[in-house]
């Protein structure tokens, strides 16, 4: 078990793995993000007022998938094998996923679906981090659900719009 006050184990191969799923994380989503551009059809649609500048998504998700990655580790390093991990790697495919269905495919309604089951997984994770006395990993996904929570609306709202 880790705590917030109690570091998960550390040394040189600790630091590596960090550094590990740091790049993975940051690596595949900055990949996903250069990969699948929002284009000429995410402009033409209709987005509520409150539908945030192109320019805010890109060092929100860079901060969040930093976030994401530590509480990764943390996990991984107490129990590898956890249900909390099991959740971690889930939800972290659908965070890559989302994307693709919907500036890729533009599949406002299956990236609505897959969106709703990311904020799920999410929840999930920060409940099983807790409830294993893990509340650092738990708080760093506290941002990250707020901003889902947020992309979750936007994306309906978009989707009802258009």
């Amino acid at each position: 078990m880790t705590s917030i006050s109690e570091p998960v184990e550390q040394g040189p191969k600790s630091w590596l793995l960090l550094l590990v799923f740091i790049a993975l994380v940051v690596g595949v989503g900055g990949a996903i993000g250069i990969l699948i551009r929002p284009g000429d059809w995410y402009a033409g649609l209709q987005k509520p007022p409150f539908n945030p500048p192109d320019w805010v998504f890109g060092p929100v998700w860079f901060t969040l998938y930093v976030l994401i990655a530590i509480a990764g580790w943390r996990t991984f390093v107490a129990d590898r094998s956890s249900r909390a991990m099991t959740a971690w790697w889930g939800q972290m495919l659908l965070n890559w996923l989302w994307t693709p269905v919907w500036f890729g495919l533009h599949l406002m309604w299956p990236a609505f679906a897959v969106i709703a089951a990311l904020w799920l997984l999410i929840v999930g994770f920060i409940s099983l981090s807790w409830r294993r006395d893990d509340r650092f990993s738990a708080l760093l996904f506290v941002p990250y659900f707020v901003w889902v929570s947020f992309a979750a609306v936007l994306n309906l709202s978009i989707a009802l719009l258009n």
